[in-house]
């Protein structure tokens, strides 16, 4: 008699692009790419990449094979989605999307919502009523930032701070973007903050889909690799020389990795906490999982979870293998030292209304450990001023 076959609780489901592109200089290929398979195709971008290089040497090319283009310069919101859905049902049988994870997310949830009969709250994580359908328009994704992961993972990030104070997900696998044109040379010259605070947000990704309950060997290993990549890229990622170059080709794989393994193995409580924020808040996501990543790292210190010991002891032999400190410890100070600037300092306040608002809507989401109120109201009185 055969004996039933038990499937472990953190069996990890990969879901990823279906061509990817990796090299500098590789957006060159997406004007073949579009004239390879002619259909009606809109562009979604940032207006910095519209004041960029990369668009006064393509622009033109390109323009033959859009039908026009929406600017995305925040988190979209419902509305917005689904006013990009009414201007353009009906026209439109591919998109294109290039800029930062806002810019992506923003085009992931168009691409699905052409394909779905109801407004976009409806089909909200958290808020929505209905289960979104296995179906979405084609998407290129070619980031011009290290740090969301978005052109990787299966879930698009909507926000409204001004009506249902929601910041949640439409996500399904199918909304993996089709293609990913992974071009380092797109992070040369920008602003260090954003170099910084986009990174963090790569690192937060592999780090706590590294520390959560839901991975397992498969999952860790490629966080760790990710991880690597960071350390070896998170010092030199505004240099203009080939330390430079290099930095920023780590970065970019690093982040895509950070997609993967978020989709994976899920996050934790840095992410539990920055979701309801940015419900609110206005704030730059990276920063804000960069802020609090580093009190996360002090209440980490302090663990005697023995899962979250012996994640944190691999690590450590992993990426620090010579410093004596607790991992944790060890981590933070790594990287505040190695900074390329110190995004964690100064910045905006939260009111203690707003403290707990966040505060009674926030979750560990997949950490090993379910930390109280208490904890989550420390962690952010650690990473922005109370008033």
């Amino acid at each position: 008699m055969k004996k039933d076959l038990q499937v472990s609780e953190n069996l990890i489901e990969l879901y990823s692009n279906q061509q990817t592109l990796f090299a500098r200089g590789s957006i060159d290929r997406l004007v073949p790419l579009l004239a390879a398979n002619p259909q009606p195709t809109l562009l979604f971008c940032g207006r910095s990449f519209l004041n960029g290089p990369a668009w006064a040497r393509l622009g033109t090319a390109l323009n033959d094979h859009i039908l026009g283009y929406e600017i995305v310069s925040h988190e979209a919101s419902p509305a917005e989605i689904d006013a990009w859905v009414t201007r353009w049902r009906g026209h439109v049988d591919r998109v294109v999307a290039i800029g930062g994870g806002s810019v992506l997310d923003a085009a992931k949830a168009f691409s699905a919502m052409m394909q779905h009969p109801l407004p976009t709250a409806r089909y909200l994580e958290k808020v929505g009523d209905t289960p979104v359908q296995p179906v979405t328009l084609p998407l290129i994704a070619i980031p011009t930032t290290a740090g969301t992961g978005s052109e990787a993972t299966q879930n698009a990030v909507v926000t409204d701070q001004q009506n249902i104070q929601v910041k949640a997900s439409l996500r399904h696998p199918v909304f993996v973007p089709q293609v990913a044109i992974l071009d380092p040379d797109l992070l040369q010259g920008a602003p260090d903050t954003v170099l910084a605070t986009c990174a963090i947000d790569a690192f937060t990704h592999l780090f706590e889909a590294y520390l959560s309950r839901k991975g397992n060997l498969f999952s860790q290993q490629m966080a760790l690799n990710g991880l690597q990549l960071f350390f070896k890229a998170w010092p030199a990622l505004n240099r203009h020389d080939q330390a430079g170059d290099d930095a920023r080709e780590a970065m970019m794989m690093a982040s895509w990795l950070g997609g993967v393994c978020l989709s994976s193995a899920g996050l934790g409580v840095i992410h539990g906490i920055a979701g309801e924020l940015g419900a609110i808040k206005p704030f730059h996501h990276g920063e804000v999982c960069g802020r609090l990543l580093f009190p996360f790292l002090e209440v980490l210190a302090e663990s005697e979870h023995p899962e979250q010991q012996r994640l944190m002891a691999q690590l450590a032999q992993q990426l620090l293998p010579d410093d004596p400190a607790p991992p944790a410890l060890a981590l933070k100070a790594w990287l505040q030292q190695h900074a390329i600037m110190p995004f964690w300092l100064d910045g905006p306040a939260l009111s203690t209304t707003e403290v707990e608002w966040i505060v009674a809507r926030a979750n560990s989401k997949n950490g090993w450990v379910s930390y109280d109120k208490e904890i989550l109201r420390d962690m952010i009185a650690a990473a922005w001023p109370i008033v």
